[in-house]
């Protein structure tokens, strides 16, 4: 076994202990489904700021993105710019909006606080129903896992897969949004120092006397390999080819800001006054993690294209730079990363059918009768068992590897912003709350739009896809919602005078 085999092995058991401690108060706190869903909504700025940006960035920030950069070069450096640009502006935009009116609401989650404001059931269903292309997401969460124990540990890809799989489901399972937001703040400490440690060990190794002179020389090594890399749209590239698509990448992470395991950290929150606070502290997290992206520059400037695949190249240079501890601790990073996504999604998910589902459909209309007591408790169980059988879906997507990790998973972010922004936004910012029947087109046809341009092969890149297609949903309830707000208005009117 060797060095870097053995110091992982040690730094992952302790991240596991940690993790499964923190998991287990967690559960000793969750006594209902709204415990299970945002923590009780009694959660504190900096814990939640943290927790969001472990959430938003995942493991693709230290595998799949540097990946990009490696193929790519220095046209994917358009993706920090949509980060850092459009993330912020979709939090600020709707995070004070959303939690002020659920300050009435109580909701527990995107379907629930949707199908409240509109009052529309299937509005949550269809809302909860969009929320499982979210199962995509998941699964390029459990490819990084596995990557790692691949690359590091040498476990078989499908055993590793097995593997991250059942370590998330155990502690979310058992604390659901509490385990999921402590684990997550502690998790998105490791990554922004392993991020501006990244940054600054590849100016330090290619130092030729200054900053400009430092990455004119990697800019150099890059021509001289491939003049696409060094271009400021990369015909190669799938998302930056041009400046059309780079639109879209910030649109998509605007709309991102607004995913429904993300939205569930704004409803965690137990003061609104401190909303401003929270965001701070996702927005510095976020840069520090995100300077990781010239990890996979580097990787590209070191050891050309011979890296065994696009997701590990950012370990690759790790392992060519570093002895065997700094390559365990990137590994535990990296896991860490991968865990602190996945499992905000699975509670996400699970809320759908306990809460949003069950509890405010089927009970509420009483096509089950039980009691609130035996309800509640009936809710909490189906919030945990869900967890595994969405383990095990995410699992079956990626029994097969892919190509990237970072395109499997932005099918899934697409598929939700494409449904459910143009909804989100016209909550907060139309001045007349829309028909139901004009939201749920809106949803429909969002989604449909989506379906048939990514799928259809019509638009190649995930993030440009979404980004048409949120825009289509965004029109949908703009010109819908008039419409049928007068058709409404005529018929009230009629009804009055036949009176």
């Amino acid at each position: 076994m060797s060095t870097v085999t053995i110091y992982t092995w040690i730094g992952f058991t302790i991240f596991l202990v940690v993790m499964f401690l923190l998991g287990l108060v967690s559960s000793k706190k969750t006594k209902n489904v709204r415990d299970f869903a945002i923590g009780g909504g009694n959660l504190g700025p900096y814990v939640l700021g943290l927790s969001f940006t472990a959430t938003y960035l995942s493991a693709a920030t230290f595998l799949g993105y540097p990946g990009w950069s490696h193929d790519w070069g220095l046209s994917n450096l358009w993706l920090f710019l949509a980060m850092i640009g459009g993330g912020p502006i979709g939090v600020i935009m709707v995070a004070k909006r959303v939690r002020k009116l659920n300050n009435g609401q109580k909701s527990l989650s995107l379907p629930d606080w949707l199908g409240d404001f509109y009052k529309s059931d299937i509005l949550r269903v269809g809302t909860g129903i969009i929320l499982l292309f979210n199962v995509f997401y998941i699964a390029g969460q459990f490819v990084a896992g596995a990557r790692i124990f691949e690359y590091l540990l040498h476990i078989p890809y499908t055993t590793g897969l097995i593997v991250i799989a059942a370590i998330v489901i155990l502690y979310v399972f058992a604390g659901g949004a509490f385990a999921d937001i402590y684990t997550d703040a502690v998790q998105a400490v490791m990554m922004g120092i392993g991020g501006l440690f990244i940054f600054v060990s590849g100016i330090v190794i290619f130092w030729e006397g200054s900053i400009t002179a430092t990455f004119s020389g990697i800019t150099s090594n890059l021509a001289n390999q491939n003049e696409n890399l060094v271009r400021i749209f990369n015909p190669e590239s799938t998302h930056f080819y041009s400046i059309g698509v780079v639109v879209g990448a910030i649109v998509i992470q605007w709309a991102f800001a607004s995913a429904p395991h993300l939205f569930n950290k704004v409803l965690g929150l137990k003061n609104e006054k401190d909303l401003g606070k929270m965001i701070v502290t996702y927005i510095v997290a976020s840069i520090f993690s995100l300077v990781v992206l010239f990890g996979g520059i580097y990787s590209r400037a070191a050891l050309g294209d011979t890296v065994v695949s696009a997701d590990v190249a950012l370990m690759e240079y790790i392992v060519w730079a570093f002895p065997a501890i700094i390559v365990a601790i990137f590994g535990v990073v990296i896991l860490a990363a991968a865990m602190s996504t996945t499992d905000g999604l699975f509670v996400s998910i699970s809320t759908v059918f306990a809460n949003d589902i069950f509890l405010k459909v089927l009970v509420k209309r009483g096509i089950i009768k039980v009691d609130n007591q035996k309800a509640e408790r009936i809710a909490l169980i189906i919030s945990r068992v869900t967890v595994p059988i969405i383990g095990l879906v995410a699992f079956l997507i990626v029994v097969r590897p892919p190509a990237y990790m970072g395109d499997v998973m932005w099918i899934g972010i697409s598929g939700v912003a494409a449904g459910t922004l143009g909804p989100i936004l016209h909550a907060i910012y139309g001045k007349r709350k829309a028909p139901a029947r004009a939201v749920e087109i809106s949803m429909a046809v969002g989604v449909l739009s989506y379906l048939i341009l990514y799928f259809g092969g019509i638009i190649p890149s995930t993030m440009s896809a979404g980004a048409v297609a949120t825009f289509i949903g965004i029109f949908t309830i703009i010109i819908t919602a008039p419409f049928l707000n007068r058709h409404t208005y005529s018929y009230d009117q009629a009804e009055k005078t036949t009176v």
